[in-house]
């Protein structure tokens, strides 16, 4: 029988702090998902190929399949369950999404969403191309990507009059 060490780490997790005891490779998906119940971060592949547990961490996208929850240690991170606004409506991500029916059996979505809200914070007016771009890295099985690319320009709009109110 062995017993694999387990290491005592702070995640700040969508701007709360979390103690945790993990093992030394425990992924950060995992983490997230098993041992803070925020199951919004999917696991497709397993190998940072499509896309579906992208979170951001210091507001970049990183795929959480490929990060151990111990060097997440020190940083923010942010899922798809941090993205709504503090009252608890729909982000401009996700309304965008809503509103172009940007999401059809759900699974990738997640993964778009902090994708696309990573890609606005660094592009607030993308072209067509920029949006498809932007989304490049995040596979879906169901839409063609059609809305998809129109929920990035509508994100950014809605963004954009957010920050102008």
């Amino acid at each position: 029988m062995s017993t694999e060490q387990v290491h005592e780490i702070q995640l700040t997790v969508n701007g709360v702090r979390h103690d945790v005891a993990v093992p030394a490779r425990r992924l950060l998906s995992d983490a997230l998902r098993h041992d803070l119940g925020l199951t919004g971060t999917h696991v497709g592949c397993e190998h940072g190929v499509c896309g579906a547990c992208t979170i951001l961490v210091d507001g970049a996208p990183t795929r959480a399949c490929l990060m151990f929850a111990v060097s997440a240690q020190g940083h923010e991170i942010t899922t798809v369950e941090g993205l709504a606004r503090p009252d608890g409506t729909l982000g401009p991500v996700q309304q965008a999404f809503r509103e172009c029916h940007g999401l059809q059996c759900g699974f990738c979505t997640p993964g778009f969403l902090t994708t696309i809200t990573a890609g606005i914070a660094a592009n607030p007016d993308p072209t067509e191309d920029e949006a498809r771009d932007m989304v490049a890295g995040n596979l879906c099985r169901c839409t063609g990507y059609q809305n998809i690319v129109k929920a990035v320009g509508r994100a950014a709009e809605l963004a954009r009059d957010e920050e102008s109110a």
